[in-house]
């Protein structure tokens, strides 16, 4: 697997320089290292920051499983999407609401065809709310399907 933490820094993560606003690095609670964030209070309504990773030597037809910790706290702090880089118009996954403040996790199948995908892309956007944020962490990458819970 490909562990792409940011605690570590093995993988490369650009911030998108077309977008509103950066992710940040945030400390996690109890110390054990840090997260990716974008606080609720950060840029206007509808605003987006867009934090892409950039995936080299993936083999083409074959299968992989993306899976990360994502937490959306605070009420409608807004919505957390993730694209690939080779299906640039629909998100593959979206989520607009935690039901609470804690972290979750999400698993996307990524099927590498005749074209590869070379990149994942977390996007924020920004929402009514004015307290809470939008956290991203583990993101690993498997070879194979995504393991059933």
């Amino acid at each position: 697997p490909v562990d792409c933490s940011f605690s570590r820094g093995v993988c490369d993560w650009k911030q998108d320089a077309d977008d509103d606003f950066d992710w940040n690095l945030a400390d996690r609670d109890k110390g054990d290292g840090y997260y990716m964030a974008v606080p609720a209070f950060v840029g206007h309504k509808k605003d987006m920051g867009r934090l892409k990773l950039l995936l080299t030597d993936l083999k083409p037809k074959s299968s992989y499983c993306l899976m990360f910790s994502y937490r959306l706290a605070g009420e409608r702090v807004g919505k957390l999407r993730v694209f690939l880089a080779n299906k640039k118009n629909a998100p593959i996954w979206e989520q607009n609401q935690g039901k609470d403040e804690r972290w979750r996790t999400g698993k996307i199948e990524i099927f590498q065809g005749a074209e590869t995908t070379n990149s994942v892309t977390f996007e924020s956007e920004r929402g009514k709310g004015k307290t809470g944020e939008i956290g991203v962490d583990n993101v690993t990458l498997i070879s194979g399907l995504c393991p059933e819970d």
